[in-house]
């Protein structure tokens, strides 16, 4: 028997929509290296990227009301699904307005589509977590492996900067076991300048 795959799972009191499994980088330590589940979620590995229909479906399936927000994170870059994921957040706030969505992301989707766009986001999603890592441009291709190279950390913090002036709360992360502190107050440094909050976060979250 075919096992189900995961469309939507519970992380903490979020909603987690599981969209795609591609992504342009490779992170040194990403969960999915070494495990197929979050939390209490089942197997993130998808048979197939679903419909926009079967997201549909998999969101119907839950009470939306006993989230406190909506996260568009799963085995993959959710922004690799950009039309999907837009639609899909206007579906969420069609039938629960007032409901916070938030995309985790590695900041590249402008590279991964090939134009900008944050300003697609404008009034369908409220923060965006992107994934810094490192204040160094060098150090950062090394930990995200990214297929785009030498300008990934550049379209990352553009990217970041861009979803701030869409009126877009922005969130820059940092594991904690992969930077010095000398590191991260660098990280909070580059936060600073571009109007984004800093967030140390642990490497299981």
């Amino acid at each position: 028997m075919k096992k189900e795959m995961t469309i939507v799972y519970d992380v903490h009191d979020g909603l987690y929509i599981n969209l795609t499994n591609r992504c342009p980088c490779a992170c040194t330590f990403c969960l999915r290296q070494t495990m197929d589940t979050v939390g209490q979620s089942g197997g993130l590995w998808l048979e197939h990227e679903p419909s926009l229909e079967e997201v549909k479906q998999a969101i119907d399936g839950v009470d939306l009301k006993h989230y406190t927000e909506i996260v568009f994170c799963g085995f993959g870059e959710p922004t690799e699904r950009l039309d999907t994921l837009l639609q899909t957040a206007a579906y969420i706030k069609q039938v629960c307005p007032d409901k916070k969505i938030r995309i985790n992301t590695n900041g590249l989707g402008d590279l991964v589509n090939g134009e900008p766009i944050a300003p697609k986001m404008r009034g369908l999603i409220d923060v965006v977590s992107v994934s810094l890592n490192t204040p160094n441009a060098e150090e950062y291709l090394k930990l995200t492996r990214s297929k785009f190279g030498a300008q990934s950390f550049d379209a990352m913090l553009a990217f970041a900067k861009s979803a701030g002036e869409q009126g877009i709360e922005v969130v820059m992360t940092t594991v904690d076991t992969t930077i010095s502190h000398e590191e991260e107050a660098q990280c909070q440094a580059i936060c600073d300048r571009i109007g984004a909050r800093y967030r140390i976060r642990p490497w299981e979250d």
